[in-house]
Order: structure tokens, then C-alpha cells, then sequence
């Protein structure tokens, strides 16, 4: 997952260049706010968050010497077990086969149920991104080193193949009818995937509005995708998935990484973790967008999951102690900071 860098950390740019309908400023009023913050506490850095809304759980991978995979209740956020030992940046569920995957290397595979693991599964490249496909029940493993996608099967936990999607890949969506799209970081485009043959059958080029590429989300109703791009200034840039036409660019937070896009509420949400705020961009129609509202989270809550069911957004921060003097910058040019303080692993809910 790409890290925020210092070059990004400046003022969040309030302007924005409509291509097509209507847009306007962000707004911190609006109908959202935090209903919860849990402080959860274990040790471990973290990436991606995880919410299996049929199995009503929340999983927090957590990654690092003291690594396991945390779960929660998703509508209390109470604990309801762990597997030690499973260090991952990431984790997903297939809610038929109850199948769960972790991006350890080799892959981790392990009953959602018993939370047990089952098997490891041996992948080449560097596992990273990862997302269940309900087209054809595959997992897609994501990599920046060769190969770029690793496909498994969630109820045998094989692996049907692999990808070269011609650059390095962060957020990749299905649109549960067999095409994948994958926000390709490095070549500012968008990876069109047919699932079923997996061969990249086009990219969509978005060079011209932006590049270093974070989050996607897709709107498969309409056919709208939401790329989320982090140079030159954070921006969404929303596309038609069918033409790979612009529609138009909206501003967005810093340091977004992981997004969503809820088909109940027609709203794309992005959580920033350089700003420590979450974006919610209403989509009056296919051609008409606005930034709804921008809500205050915590500085570092930069990964999401949505609950469907419910319409609740969660996120999660750890607190940090002074930066020492002279401090190096931490990996990928991220900002210096201080010791992680023990036990402040928390887990915030946001909602109407």
C-alpha cells in the first residue's frame, strides 16, 4: 500500500475542475459523524481493515514483531477472537465457502468460523493489496513486484494464475460481473481486468489530471469509478467505467488510501490519514458529484471498510509520542514521528 510522503502534507487544495454536472466545497457540517471510538490496544503496526458484514465481523490484521489478526463484533466492536501469529497487512472472507485470506507470504488461509488456520499458500511478489471477487469466488492477491495479481480460488484455496497489469497495482474493485478494475499507482491509470479470462483488456489513462493512485471504488449501477490520486494535490478523479471518459475531479483530504463507494447512500467516502478526516462525495446522478461533507477522524486513519448493512464507516488510528530531535524521515518519505504509544491501537466508527 503507498504510504503518504512529505511532499503531500501541505494545505488541502479547496479548488476543483468540473469536466461535466455540478460540484461544490467541502462542507464539515453533514449528516456523519463519529459514533464510537474504541481503544482496543495490542501491539503492531496496521494497513488494511476488513468487514465481513454477512458474518457481522470487523477483522484488524495487524503487522510487525507482535503481528495477529484481530476480530471484532462489527456492530459493538467487543472482541470475539484472534489468530496469533498471522503478521498481515490485509485479510478478506469469501461468506460462502467461510473461507478467510491473509496477505502473509505464503498466504494465510483460515475458517472464518473456528478461526483457525487451514493452509498456507505459496505466492511469488510481495503481498499487499487484496480483495474477494463474488463474480467466480476467487481472492485477488496484489503485488508492486512481479507478478502483479495472484488469483485463488476461496473455496480450494488454489491458485488459478497470475497477472502482469503492467505497473504497480493499490486498490482493485469488482463489479460482481466479471470485470476488475486496478488503480495502477506508478502509471496513473486504471486497469480494466476481464476476471473470467484474467487479461487485461484496457487502461484508462488519467495522467493528465493526476498521478500516484491510491484508493478506487466503483459505482456499478451507473458505471462510475472513483480514482483517488495524491499528486500534484489530493484529488479524485471520476471516470465512466464503460469509455474511461473524465467526467470531472473533486478535491479529497491527504494521505487517502483505501475507499469505498455505498450504493444505498449513492456516496463515495475515502478516509485520509494525513489530514485525519473522511470525504463524502454525493452523486446526484452519473454526471453530477459533489463533496458532501468532510468529518474529522484521527490523523493516521488513512484505511477503510464499510458495513453495508447498517451504513457505518470504520476506521483505525494509533496515537504517537513526541517526535524526537532530528528524526529521519520513516519509510516511503512518510513525515518523523515518535514511539508508538503502547495500547492506543483504536477502531472508529463513523455514521449517520
Amino acid at each position: 500500500m503507498l504510504r503518504p510522503s512529505v511532499a503531500v502534507l501541505f494545505a488541502l487544495a479547496i479548488g476543483m475542475v468540473p469536466c461535466v454536472g455540478s460540484a461544490q466545497n467541502a462542507s464539515t457540517s453533514g449528516p456523519y459523524k463519529v459514533l464510537k471510538i474504541a481503544k482496543v490496544g495490542g501491539e503492531g503496526g496496521f494497513d488494511y481493515i476488513f468487514a465481513d458484514v454477512e458474518g457481522r465481523r470487523l477483522y484488524t490484521p495487524r503487522n510487525g514483531a507482535m503481528g495477529h489478526l484481530g476480530v471484532f463484533n462489527l456492530d459493538t466492536l467487543e472482541p470475539v477472537g484472534d489468530i496469533d501469529g498471522v503478521k498481515s497487512g490485509g485479510a478478506t472472507v469469501d461468506p460462502k465457502s467461510h473461507h478467510g485470506f491473509s496477505t502473509t507470504k505464503p498466504i494465510t488461509m483460515w475458517d472464518s468460523n473456528a478461526l483457525k488456520v487451514i493452509k498456507t499458500i505459496d505466492v511469488d511478489g510481495r503481498p499487499d493489496g487484496i480483495m474477494f471477487d463474488p463474480y467466480n469466488e476467487r481472492v485477488w492477491i496484489l503485488s508492486h513486484q512481479q507478478p502483479h495479481a495472484t488469483v485463488i480460488d476461496a473455496k480450494e484455496g488454489t491458485v488459478v494464475g497470475t497477472l502482469d497489469l503492467g505497473g504497480q497495482p493499490e486498490q482493485a474493485v469488482s463489479d460482481g460481473k466479471g470485470t476488475v478494475y486496478v488503480n495502477i499507482s506508478d502509471k496513473a491509470n486504471i486497469a480494466v481486468v476481464d476476471a473470467k479470462n484474467m487479461k487485461v483488456t484496457a487502461h484508462y489513462d488519467i495522467s493528465s489530471k493526476a498521478s500516484s493512485g491510491t484508493g478506487l471504488s466503483l459505482d456499478a449501477k451507473n458505471h462510475v469509478l472513483f480514482a483517488y490520486y495524491r499528486m500534484p494535490s489530493p484529488t479524485v478523479v471520476i471516470v465512466n467505467a464503460e469509455s474511461g471518459k473524465i467526467i470531472t475531479t473533486l478535491p479529497t483530504g491527504m494521505g487517502v488510501d483505501t475507499v469505498v463507494f455505498n450504493p444505498a447512500t449513492m456516496e463515495a467516502i475515502s478516509t485520509e490519514g494525513g489530514s485525519g478526516s473522511v470525504t463524502f462525495i454525493k452523486e446526484s446522478s452519473p454526471t453530477s458529484f459533489a463533496v458532501e461533507q468532510t468529518l474529522q477522524t484521527k490523523v493516521g486513519a488513512r484505511t477503510m471498510a464499510l458495513d453495508t448493512k447498517t451504513g457505518h464507516v470504520f476506521t483505525m488510528a494509533l496515537e504517537f509520542g513526541p517526535t524526537p530531535p532530528n528524526a529521519p524521515p520513516g519509510p516511503g518519505g512518510r513525515a518523523a514521528r515518535g514511539p508508538q504509544v503502547p495500547g492506543s491501537f483504536s477502531i472508529i466508527m463513523v455514521g449517520r
